[in-house]
């Protein structure tokens, strides 16, 4: 076994084009490491729906610019596999560690392959790229980024050339062209021969971004914005200029890109601590509301102000502030969302008497909904604007929900306001998650199984109507790992994450409101529930 790991390592050290990883691996190598050789080398990264994603350094099981060029040289001959031979594909990328090596290394792959490559001018926000490969009709997009994971994470997202996300079977295929390549030796890899794109794309960007507010609407509110060490601010500042809203105050410490992102222990704006500094700013400078973006801006963050302090709003009340919005702008088309998000926009859309659709978690289902007006998950990401953009944006998010700052403070109202109003016309919909981060990934499995083998009968004391295994799919949802329990008054999904190492169950409890005055007793009574809820639920998948 020992003999057979230092071999393996030793013919991945040979075809290494990376002089920094070439040197991490001789050193293990020469030190006779075999625990973080075997962390490294007993397996591959798993290309799967959200792409690649794993900590940078050398080996199948890290980020690197062998992995990468593996997985460019399989997407490629899954494009020319089908017909899409000299088709264009656009390549975006963040400014994590490695970014621009790994978008390099795209495009010199796709042009030995016989495709064309285009690379965007610069680290830009991920929905600049989901926009650019419709706007140039392109087959395949690729965008190098890592989103909000810790600073020593790259990814590798792809799309295909409606522009969303790839969903099964893609992956699989593109998986099975990844394994079927032998060595990075026979992968053609040309010194030039792709295009850097100028900044026509990004002005057309930002020209539909104003196709998100409504013409002569209001653009007073004042924000304070940060950019979290990532790559918004700059195209986020574009976009506010071209709207006519007071420009944000900038967080300073966090607008600059930084790829080992020092101000926080995260760069998720949902992550405690994140949001520190930004409200240490509006406490200064006294906005209407803070708005963050994460690392690659396709999250949208918002915050306000709650009595003496400011609180960031849950991405489920933001999603729903802006399904309202839309509804009173007299939107027309579907309005979807994630089964793990609130369900109070299917009462708002219900309400509009407007086509509603829930799918399964991620944006490359909910930006597949026929006839999509607006989409949105509860983890901050939405998508106001699918004709321009099929992901979640975090700049067009940004405006609109400034937007609508701005309606509300010409009528003396914020909001909070607008959320009292929701929760009493619909219930109010309050929803939390119980999240448990590991190392070790059998205990996520383990918890599943148990709550399959002996599923709660109740929670919270509210019995449990219907439970469902989503690994059997639904009338309307395909299979996936994760479980669905409606009670009477409440509901929870629970689902190993994707991207994470992270179990994670998804509550929401709907308390009926009478009217304004009834709103303070039903907030208590729904964290009331949803602490019992988190405790049973808890105890029943023992974690």
């Amino acid at each position: 076994m020992h003999d057979d790991l230092i071999a393996r390592a030793k013919a991945w050290l040979a075809e290494d084009p990376d002089q920094e990883t070439r040197d991490e691996l001789a050193g293990l190598i020469d030190a006779g490491d075999v625990e973080e050789l075997a962390a490294r080398f007993s397996g591959t990264l798993q290309f799967g729906t959200a792409g690649l994603r794993g900590e940078l350094g050398a080996g199948p099981l890290r980020m690197n610019r062998s992995v990468v060029i593996r997985a460019a040289a399989g997407l490629a001959a899954y494009l020319k596999k089908n017909g899409h031979t000299g088709g264009l594909v656009v390549i975006g990328y963040d400014a994590r560690h490695k970014s621009a090596d790994f978008a390099r290394d795209t495009a010199a792959v796709m042009t030995g392959a016989g495709l064309r490559a285009a690379v965007l001018p610069r680290p830009l926000p991920t929905p600049v790229l989901a926009f650019a490969i419709r706007h140039l009709g392109a087959v395949a997009g690729v965008e190098v980024t890592a989103s909000h994971n810790p600073p020593r994470d790259n990814g590798y997202k792809v799309y295909l050339g409606d522009g969303s996300q790839i969903v099964p079977p893609a992956d699989a295929e593109i998986a099975a062209e990844i394994d079927a390549i032998a060595s990075l030796h026979d992968v053609p890899r040309p010194d030039a021969g792709w295009e850097t794109l100028d900044d026509a794309v990004l002005d057309a960007y930002l020209a539909r971004t104003d196709a998100v507010l409504a013409a002569g609407s209001p653009r007073t509110a004042r924000t304070v914005y940060t950019a979290m060490h990532g790559v918004g601010k700059d195209v986020l500042l574009a976009a506010f200029a071209r709207a006519g809203f007071p420009e944000p105050v900038l967080v300073a410490e966090q607008a600059e890109p930084d790829p080992d992102f020092p101000t926080v222990a995260f760069p998720n704006p949902e992550e405690p601590g994140a949001m520190d500094l930004a409200f240490a700013q509006a406490r200064t400078a006294d906005p209407d509301l803070v708005i963050a973006n994460d690392p690659d801006a396709d999250r949208c963050a918002v915050a306000v102000k709650d009595g003496g302090d400011w609180r960031m709003l849950r991405g489920d009340e933001v999603g729903a502030l802006l399904g309202a919005h839309l509804v009173r702008r007299g939107a027309q088309g579907t309005f979807a969302e994630s089964i793990v998000s609130s369900s109070l926009l299917g009462r708002i859309a219900g309400k509009a008497g407007l086509p509603y659709e829930e799918t399964l978690t991620g944006f490359k289902w909910i930006a597949r909904v026929d006839g999509l007006r607006y989409g949105y998950e509860e983890a901050l990401g939405y998508c106001v604007d699918p004709e321009g953009v099929r992901d979640k944006d975090g700049i067009t998010a940004a405006l609109l929900i400034t937007e609508l700052a701005s309606v509300l403070k010409e009528e003396g109202r914020t909001l909070l306001d607008l959320l009292d109003d929701l929760a009493v016309e619909h219930g109010l919909h309050a929803t939390d998650q119980l999240s448990v981060r590991v190392q070790d990934l059998s205990l996520i499995a383990d918890a599943m199984r148990r709550l399959r083998e002996q599923p709660p009968t109740e929670l919270a004391g509210l019995p449990i109507v219907r439970a469902e295994d989503l690994t059997r799919g639904t009338e309307s949802l395909p299979p996936t790992d994760g479980l669905r329990y409606t009670l009477d008054g409440a509901r929870v999904i629970v689902r190993p994450s994707g991207t994470e190492p992270k179990l994670k169950c998804y509550l929401e409890v709907v308390v009926p409101v009478s009217a304004h005055d009834a709103l303070l007793a039903a907030r208590a009574r729904a964290a009331e529930l949803l602490t019992a809820v988190k405790r049973d639920l808890s105890a029943a998948a023992g974690i």
